[in-house]
């Protein structure tokens, strides 16, 4: 039904007084943060209600949609981080809070498949026992800005079996193809796994459903996950990507950046690193990381 111009006015006037209400009932937090977030939240999301005019039907979908990820998350996934992550909204957390830096290493996505007080190794020890897949060496360093080695970083690394499951995924639990450790003192790290195979996002709950809606993919490109941490330097958060994988240009998260592609290079069976000998093929990847200090805080002048 088409308004007259009088009652367009009214409608405006009605409908921005409402936003005007809402965020000033957050007003009398004592936390400018909270009042700078919350303010913001509530005009872009009255804004985008206004801007597709969007139904009650269409309201009520989207609670259910909610509620669902809810439902569907618990110690061993978490959907909406998956949500969070087909809409680009972890990479556009880590843009904002990750911002290109010439020196330092990139970041990408967490994921929902980290798990807390992963097992110790000592450097050339073998995490990819009990999964399936070719053998695969990892190896690198870490370093600071200027070049300089840095000792006693820890590493957590993570990632999927050939056949594209996270250790928590399969019904036993056993974890496998995870693991912390550190540095030596000049700097370097080393451990074995299993090559990284492309895989889909759990895609059998709700954001399978809006993947499904939008005709995209929920195919992950090979990687391998990294959390490298170290006093005085901001943590990194990041992937190593199997280079001429064919999902690169199609992750399902956005989470491919050009500089996180390495090789990996096959081998024949017979001598690897450090001193073991194989029946089968297996692969190697180099990976060395740049961290970036921690930056020091404004003062005002």
């Amino acid at each position: 039904m088409t308004m007259t111009g009088a009652e367009a006015l009214i409608q405006v006037t009605r409908e921005s007084t409402l936003t005007d209400e809402v965020v000033a009932s957050f007003g009398g937090s004592e936390d400018p943060r909270f009042r700078e977030v919350m303010s913001s939240l509530v005009r872009h999301l009255h804004g985008f209600i206004r801007d597709v005019r969007l139904t009650q039907v269409e309201w009520d979908a989207a609670i259910g949609f909610l509620t669902r990820a809810g439902q569907t998350t618990d110690e061993h996934r978490q959907e909406f981080i998956l949500l969070s992550d087909v809409l680009g909204a972890s990479m556009m957390t880590v843009a904002v809070n990750a911002p290109a830096r010439s020196t330092a290493t990139e970041s990408t996505v967490f994921g929902p498949f980290f798990v807390e007080n992963a097992p110790f190794i000592e450097n050339g020890d073998d995490i990819g026992d009990g999964m399936s897949g070719h053998p695969c060496y990892v190896h690198g360093s870490v370093r600071s800005a200027t070049g300089a080695a840095l000792a006693g970083v820890r590493l957590e690394v993570w990632a999927a079996d050939d056949d594209g499951f996270y250790d928590v995924q399969h019904e036993s639990r056993q974890l496998s193809g995870r693991a912390h450790f550190f540095t030596n003192e000049d700097g370097t790290f080393d451990y074995w796994t299993v090559q990284p195979a492309a895989y889909p996002i759990p895609h059998d709950g709700p954001v399978g459903d809006l993947l499904d809606a939008a005709r995209r993919s929920p195919m992950r490109p090979a990687h391998i996950h990294f959390m490298v941490s170290h006093p005085g330097y901001e943590t990194l958060i990041t992937h190593i990507f199997v280079e001429g994988d064919e999902w690169l240009e199609k992750d399902a998260v956005f989470g491919v950046k050009p500089s996180l592609i390495v090789p990996f290079v096959e081998h024949e069976p017979g001598a690897g690193p450090p001193g073991r000998n194989l029946a089968e093929k297996w692969t190697s990847a180099q990976f060395d990381i740049t961290l970036a200090p921690i930056a020091e805080p404004q003062r005002a002048v």
